[in-house]
């Protein structure tokens, strides 16, 4: 189970930063590009706390946070079921999380790109590791909900 999860992990950690790079390659900060009129943007912002303005300019303190969140995970990853659904949970919320941690690390900030509008609210703009924590997240609610967080007597193995 384990190394499936890594190998979900790494493939999102890859699709996150690759696409972080490439808006980095092609767009400036604050540049902004249309898909759908007044609903789906790209646009190049770095982001120094969470969503909605949260924790700005507390690098060390997110860093330790996101650290922390990656050991409770990795603990909490042998506490559910074996299935499909709990496996592509770990993995989404394990790549997520190491795709904004590396960029905080090593930069100081987080690259988002994804600009979205709804019924004329402006949604925090995001990142496919914002995406993958989200879907992680659900995957998760839905597993302990159908029972997937029971013990395995075999520890995971």
């Amino acid at each position: 189970m384990t190394k499936k999860i890594f190998i979900i992990g790494i493939i999102c950690l890859f699709i996150d930063q690759v696409s972080k790079s490439l808006i980095d390659i092609y767009f400036t900060v604050g540049e902004s590009y249309k898909l759908i009129d007044n609903f789906l943007y790209i646009s190049s912002y770095y982001n120094t706390g969470v969503a909605w303005g949260l924790l700005d300019n507390m690098r060390y303190i997110i860093i330790i946070i996101s650290i922390m969140a990656i050991i409770v995970l990795y603990r909490y990853m042998f506490c559910f079921k074996k299935n499909i659904r709990t496996i592509v949970s770990f993995g989404l919320l394990l790549g997520g999380i190491l795709g904004n941690l590396l960029d905080r690390i090593i930069l100081g900030y987080v690259r988002d790109f994804i600009d979205v509008l709804i019924f004329s609210y402006d949604f925090p703009v995001f990142n496919f590791a914002d995406i993958f924590i989200c879907i992680g997240i659900f995957l998760l609610i839905i597993s302990i909900i159908k029972g997937d967080d029971k013990h395995e007597t075999n520890n995971g193995k």
